[in-house]
């Protein structure tokens, strides 16, 4: 795998990887393709490198037709087998241009890769209004006009909505907990507790460290232990009881004013981003 020396991120295995990505789905979209995006951890900046994945946006001008889907199934497949740590941890969205504007529940359905999957169409829910606001104002840029030119602003109040449309996930967390059985998704779990409660809080998105720091300072001795093993953990390495996360995403919720009832329970899983064991 070799191209030019590229800088789109201060990493130069993943520039390495968006390099080739980018040259490939030029590749397949032709005049389809608007723009590429990096959003995530990667944008707002708290990448891993040991745990993040790569999120990133492609904008077309419009949906792409059965046998481009196709084209890009095959390709992802081939980008899957390169001799990369990243050809796997790749997270991507291609949506059209009209849509990627607004969020729009009604036309939310695009095609998108997770890590270690094969593309496929999914429903784009709530949480891409939190995306659009990350891309907005940290969206790195690898390829196409600034993100402004493409998407509309997301006021705080539709942030802070977003974030409370995905505490049903997380209540579901406190029933079943495979998901929180493992410390590195425990530690995940913590500090996106801890971003919850600062995007409330400000209607904007923070660093899990930043957000983390913010939540020490702010929920008080009851919970500033906890946070801070949090955010001293590496992988490997222990981290809380069960029961204290529990405790804190419980916390978070009763803090949010959750209910249990939302509109927005069509999501295939909320949070798999970074943390995993």
């Amino acid at each position: 795998m070799t191209t030019g020396k590229l800088s789109f991120t201060p990493f130069e295995d993943v520039n390495e990887i968006l390099g080739v990505l980018l040259q490939e789905i030029r590749d397949v979209l032709v005049d389809q393709f608007v723009g590429m995006y990096l959003h995530g951890s990667l944008a707002i900046g708290d990448f891993i490198p040991d745990t993040s994945d790569i999120d990133y946006l492609v904008v077309t001008e419009s949906k792409i037709s059965a046998r481009c889907l196709a084209s890009l199934m095959t390709m992802h497949s081939r980008i899957g087998s390169l001799d990369s740590k990243w050809s796997s941890e790749l997270e991507g969205s291609y949506i059209p241009r009209d849509a990627v504007r607004r969020y729009n529940p009604a036309d939310c359905r695009h095609p998108r890769i997770e890590r270690g999957e094969t593309l496929r169409i999914e429903s784009h829910d709530s949480d891409w209004v939190i995306q659009r606001h990350i891309i907005y104002h940290h969206g790195v840029v690898i390829a196409g006009p600034p993100p402004k030119d493409l998407i509309d602003p997301v006021l705080p109040d539709d942030v802070r909505q977003a974030v409370l449309d995905l505490l049903w996930w997380w209540e579901l967390q406190l029933d079943d907990t495979t998901h929180i059985q493992g410390s590195g998704y425990r530690t995940y779990a913590i500090l996106t507790m801890c971003r919850i409660l600062y995007t409330l809080e400000y209607g904007t998105v923070a660093t899990k460290p930043a957000a983390a720091l913010w939540a020490e300072d702010s929920l008080g001795e009851r919970w500033s232990n906890l946070i801070e093993r949090a955010l001293r953990w590496r992988s490997g390495k222990a981290i809380a009881d069960l029961d204290e996360v529990m405790a804190f995403i419980q916390f978070t919720l009763d803090r949010a004013g959750h209910t249990g009832e939302t509109s927005d329970r069509g999501n295939r899983s909320v949070g798999t981003e970074d943390g995993q064991e």
